[in-house]
């Protein structure tokens, strides 16, 4: 018999990836004028960082779904476990996007597209998207994978997590606004809906990040195939 779902899992997935829009497409809508591509990289690294300190010891502190994929196919976490994560982060990044809606002008929607992921207008095009979607998206699960390690210094992994999704966003704001994470993408598409494509273009935020999880997982498989 299978186990339930654990609410505690849930419940901090929820605030966690709430928390994680609030610090990344949040700073990104309210002051990117301000602290440009560095400060929004460093917002959404800063949010994974603190977050998995925080939540880290209840779910692990995925806030994002194809991390929890990723983990999943590398047998860290169960089924259940899983499912309370996916519920948690939909919930958390719809959750996190109206709270930006609330707190931003009107006028941030139309200027700045809600943060959504796009790939036409001043981005890069639908390839270059699906090319960064998942050769980034594999580097945080490998990333995220590496940490789960016992031989992976004690209390650093929260560290190597937020550094690694910074520079992600670092490398990819320009190419499509960076998503590597399905909850993010979607609850910045729900609220940018009435001024983009951003809900037309899902899609690729979602299929794409998800295959570049099973990338990760692959890879760090692998890569420590000859360990019990």
């Amino acid at each position: 018999m299978g186990k339930n779902i654990n609410p505690r899992i849930l419940l901090a997935e929820l605030i966690g990836t709430a928390i994680l829009m609030l610090g990344g497409p949040g700073v990104a809508i309210l002051a990117g004028d301000k602290v440009g591509v560095l400060g929004i990289s460093l917002g959404f690294g800063f949010s994974l960082l603190i977050m998995a300190y925080v939540i880290g010891p209840i779910s692990g502190c995925h806030i994002n779904p194809a991390v929890t994929l990723g983990l999943l196919v590398a047998k860290k976490i169960d089924n259940a476990h899983a499912a309370a994560a996916w519920i948690g982060q939909v919930f958390g990044g719809l959750g996190g996007g109206a709270a930006i809606y609330v707190l931003a002008k009107p006028d941030m929607f139309s200027t700045r597209q809600f943060a959504a992921n796009l790939w036409t207008g001043e981005y890069f095009g639908i390839g270059a998207a699906v090319i960064a979607e998942v050769s980034l998206t594999a580097v945080l699960v490998f990333v995220v994978l590496a940490t789960t390690k016992k031989d992976f210094p004690a209390g650093m992994g929260p560290i190597a997590a937020g550094l690694t999704l910074t520079l992600i966003h670092l490398i990819s704001i320009p190419i499509d606004n960076t998503s590597v994470n399905p909850a993010r993408s979607l609850g910045a598409a729900t609220f940018a809906a009435d001024y983009t494509d951003a809900l037309q273009q899902l899609w690729v935020f979602i299929v794409f990040p998800l295959i570049g999880a099973l990338v990760g997982a692959g890879a760090h498989m692998v890569l420590h195939s000859d360990e019990s």
